[in-house]
């Protein structure tokens, strides 16, 4: 059947970007979540704030809402490697990032497809497993620590899952600092540690990358008097898309961090749970601000503007977000 719109000469033709300003692709491993919560809701919709493109893997799906997990089903491994090895022979990616994928054997494949990509940074998010039965826990992280973490270049973690996890039998007279973290992980492999929500004093909490040697980058933010969900996925898919972008790691450390905290403080509540990070709080504010100024400017209505007309507002430029 032939075309019922004829083309014309004039009609505005697709321009393709391959320059340097192109969004860089990132890779996420990670669950569905249906609450938006977390998993690849809050993956992809962090990635593209910062500037990248979100080649997005599903490992399976969480059943959820805004509370609590109550289950979670794992796609095999061989609908995993299909997924990425399939769109890594047509796309780049700048960096990898693993979150929760389910059981051992995803984690043995994508230990393997990021073997093959040595040269891709694999950012790894380890979040709270409390919710799962205690055996199926014990082997994800057996797993993790085994086949991921060799390969991970930046542990990312919140300062008691990874104390759990990497430190067992810590019996120090004081905590565990996020460089005794990052030595631990360290001796798995893994060069740079983001720990985060350290606990100081006068509600304050610590965020810190480090090296078994050396602290690289902290930032203390006060606390909130609520309780989050995704907000861990938030900050390490926000961090990934940076570094795809060419950000050196302190840069992009201090820079997810800050997008993190706008987050969390424009969070809002979708459900009758946790609140949701609003990931998106530079649009809104975006968008405010149009109104504002359509609002004020004599000029900038004219009596045959199009109806239907929305506001809109630009995407901040690759690698940056908006405060």
């Amino acid at each position: 059947m032939a075309n019922p719109i004829p083309s014309s000469p004039d009609s505005r033709k697709i321009q393709t970007d391959e320059s340097d300003d192109a969004p860089a692709c990132v890779m996420v491993f990670n669950a569905s979540d249906p609450s938006g919560a977390g998993g690849l809701t809050a993956d992809i919709t962090a990635i593209a704030s910062a500037g990248g493109h979100p080649l997005a893997i599903v490992t399976g799906a969480y059943v959820r809402d805004t509370a609590e997990i109550f289950d979670h089903f794992s796609f095999d491994e061989e609908a995993v490697t299909e997924q990425a090895r399939t769109a890594l022979e047509d796309m780049t990616a700048g960096a990898i990032k693993v979150g929760f994928v389910g059981n051992p054997e995803n984690i043995s494949a994508i230990a393997e497809i990021a073997s093959d990509y040595a040269d891709v940074p694999l950012i790894a998010y380890m979040p709270n497993l409390s919710w799962w039965e205690e055996g199926e826990i014990d082997s994800y992280l057996d797993a993790f620590r085994e086949l991921m973490l060799p390969q991970t270049t930046v542990l990312v973690g919140n300062h008691s899952s990874l104390w759990r996890w990497l430190l067992p039998d810590w019996s120090g007279a004081r905590n565990p600092s996020a460089k005794d973290i990052a030595k631990a992980a360290a001796e798995l492999g893994v060069p740079y540690t983001l720990v985060t929500g350290i606990p100081l004093p006068d509600q304050f909490i610590d965020n810190v990358l480090a090296t078994p040697q050396a602290v690289l980058y902290s930032e203390k933010f006060e606390r909130f008097e609520a309780i989050f969900a995704g907000a861990g996925d938030t900050l390490t898919a926000a961090l990934s898309a940076l570094l795809a972008n060419g950000h050196d790691l302190q840069a992009a450390t201090a820079e997810a961090l800050t997008y993190l905290d706008h987050s969390l403080d424009a969070g809002f509540h979708p459900g009758m749970g946790h609140i949701v990070p609003d990931r998106l709080f530079w649009a809104q504010a975006d968008v405010e601000g149009s109104e504002e100024e359509t609002n004020t400017d004599e000029d900038a209505a004219s009596d045959d503007a199009d109806p239907a007309s929305k506001p809109f507002f630009d995407l901040p430029p690759n690698g940056t977000t908006k405060h």
